[in-house]
Parts: structure tokens; C-alpha cells; sequence
């Protein structure tokens, strides 16, 4: 089992099943993060909030993916490291455009802006719900909670450079997701003619409703607030 994930097909292999993850962990996030567009009071973005911070499924599954998503970019890292080391001959330049898209291309670059993305969110957001416990309280339905929806909220409506760096994370990520999606499928076998169609398809539906869904939430702000 260890020289399988040590082998370059294993390490492929694991960056698929922690991708199928982290997509499915977009999806969850996202639906929550809309909740802001439906009630300006915030009552359902902070039960929301709420549940997802008491849930004891989403508890256990916390730290799963935060493991996850680490793992994700030291192997994404290794594996275009391994990759740049192995061609230390410059070949002969040829027009990539034909047989690969400009994503595929730029995995690696694409990470790497969203992960300075990420580590942003995290200070404004998680880690003064999640370690500093610094948001206020606020009484929902008899429920003492976090007042989640004061501090996202009030974010977006005051920092428009925050707003501008939050669509463009969308974007990086929506252009990430084009390749990521039906790569890991192929990768566990999905790969052929018919398949491959499909998937790219599908890849780029889930990437645009992706991109589109978080770039939507700093737009409705600032053009209502």
C-alpha cells in the first residue's frame, strides 16, 4: 500500500480522492455562503452558521478536510516539482495550445493564487469564529450563536477591495476546477472517448456555477450596500 501511494500513479491517485472531496465540500459552502443573499437580517445565514459549527457530522469532518486540503498541495507541489526536475532539458518549443487548455497548463499558478486567497479568508473569517471566538453573540429562535452574518456581512459591505479579491478567488478557482474536475476522474479510470466528452462538459458547468455562485454574494453587495 505505501509504494503505491509513493508511486507516481498513487500520488495521482490520492490527489483525486482529496479533490473529489474539497468539490464536494464547495458545494456544501457554498449553499451555506448564499443564505446572505436571501435575508438581509441574517437569521438564516446564522443558523446556518450555526449548524455548521455544532453539527457533530460536520465536527468530525472538519479536520478530515482541512488534512485533506493540506495533503492536496504538498502533493500538487511535489508532483510539479518532480515534474519540472525530471525534464531538465529545455525540449523544443511547441504549440501546447492544441493539446492541452490554458488551465491544465497552469495548475500549479492557479493554486498557488488560490491558496493566498484561502489564507486571507481564513484570518477574516475562520479563525475569529473558530480559534479567537471574537464575533459577538446574537439570539436566534431562543438560540444563543455567533453573529456569523454581522461579521461576513459587514465585511462585504465595507471593504471593497475585499469584495474585488473575492470574485477574482472565485475565478481562480472556477479556472482551477476546469481541469481539476474531469482530471479526477480520468485518473481513477474514467478516460475513455465518451467519458472524457462528458466529463469536460460537466467540468465546466460545475466550474462556472462555482466561480459564478461565490462571485455573486460580494457583487449583490456592492451594489446594494
Amino acid at each position: 500500500m505505501s509504494s503505491f501511494l509513493t508511486s507516481s500513479i498513487g500520488k495521482k491517485f490520492f490527489m483525486s480522492i482529496t479533490g473529489f472531496f474539497l468539490m464536494v465540500f464547495l458545494v456544501v459552502h457554498l449553499g451555506i455562503n448564499l443564505l446572505l443573499l436571501f435575508d438581509d437580517t441574517g437569521v438564516l445565514f446564522n443558523l446556518g452558521a450555526h449548524f455548521m459549527g455544532t453539527n457533530p457530522i460536520i465536527k468530525i469532518v472538519e479536520p478530515v478536510l482541512a488534512l485533506g486540503l493540506i495533503l492536496h498541495m504538498l502533493y500538487a507541489s511535489y508532483l510539479t516539482i518532480t515534474n519540472m526536475m525530471a525534464r531538465p532539458v529545455k525540449y523544443k518549443k511547441v504549440n501546447l495550445r492544441d493539446s492541452s487548455t490554458w488551465a491544465s497548463r497552469n495548475m500549479f499558478i492557479l493554486g498557488s493564487l488560490i491558496l493566498i486567497f484561502l489564507v486571507l479568508h481564513i484570518m477574516n473569517f475562520y479563525w475569529k469564529l473558530k480559534v479567537t471566538h471574537t464575533v459577538p453573540s446574537v439570539m436566534v429562535d431562543g438560540v444563543e450563536m455567533e453573529n456569523a452574518y454581522e461579521m461576513v456581512a459587514g465585511l462585504f459591505k465595507t471593504s471593497l477591495v475585499y469584495n474585488l479579491l473575492y470574485i477574482a478567488g472565485a475565478i481562480f478557482l472556477g479556472l482551477h476546477l476546469t481541469h481539476g474536475f474531469w482530471s479526477a476522474f480520468q485518473t481513477i479510470g474514467w478516460s475513455g472517448d465518451l467519458w472524457r466528452s462528458r466529463l469536460y462538459l460537466v467540468a465546466k458547468i460545475y466550474a462556472i456555477i462555482i466561480a459564478v455562485g461565490f462571485s455573486i454574494i460580494p457583487l449583490y453587495f456592492i451594489i446594494k450596500f
